[in-house]
């Protein structure tokens, strides 16, 4: 298993109105799914940019944790956005981490890529189940972003239609294994979880979960990834 995780996908829009949407608190903690809360503290000139995050994991119950972030974007064409991060809270699954973000111009859009390492809170055995969790909730969130640059669909309604998307089919699949014959309904269970969501449903199958190319994978230089 990598000891990073890894999400790139292809957004067709504009440099800056992606950069804006990433570097934001208040939008950024619109589409991402691993933050409720993100808010940057008072800096003086010169100094990192500090942020507080939030979880609401439950009702009363919020997994909160800091950090501190730089964004390089005096190339117009590859920019970068490093960070580091850290929670002291009893329940967290990450316990500190670093990671970066890189916008890349291409023809066909811009290449917004993560890369991010971390060490568990609860230890290894824990997180191989976590770890594929918080990269399928980086992926659908980048997919999610996509869709708002590109389509003007909202966050909010990309999530409460992938949500429908998922009752129906599993309202579906309860009524075929209740109103049909055992290999019926079971070819029915099956399509329901291997096609494709809608377009304009987020998934993170559209997204790529490993680098491309060694060049891709390496971090930022200004980054120490941890380990």
């Amino acid at each position: 298993m990598a000891r990073f995780v890894y999400v790139e996908c292809l957004v067709r829009a504009d440099m800056e109105a992606l950069w804006e949407r990433t570097q934001r608190p208040e939008l950024h903690q619109r589409w991402d799914l691993r933050f409720t809360e993100i808010d940057y503290l008072p800096r003086a000139d010169g100094e990192p940019q500090r942020f507080r995050y939030a979880f609401r994991l439950l009702p009363g119950l919020v997994i909160t944790g800091a950090g501190v972030t730089a964004g390089d974007r005096h190339d117009t064409d590859d920019r970068t956005s490093a960070l580091r991060f850290a929670s002291g809270h009893p329940i967290s699954l990450i316990r500190s981490g670093s990671g970066y973000w890189r916008y890349v111009q291409t023809p066909d859009g811009v290449r917004f890529i993560t890369r991010y390492g971390y060490r568990p809170g609860w230890g290894r055995a824990v997180d191989l189940l976590f770890r594929p969790l918080i990269g399928w909730a980086t992926a659908w969130s980048f997919d999610r972003l996509r869709l708002w640059l590109e389509t003007g669909q909202t966050p909010e309604r990309s999530l409460w239609q992938a949500l429908a998307e998922l009752c129906l089919r599993t309202l579906t699949t309860a009524i075929a294994i209740t109103t049909t014959p055992a290999a019926v309904a079971c070819l029915i269970g099956v399509a329901a979880v291997l096609l494709p969501p809608l377009p304009s449903t987020p998934a993170a199958r559209r997204c790529l979960r490993r680098p491309p190319d060694r060049q891709t994978a390496q971090p930022p230089h200004t980054l120490m990834e941890t380990r």
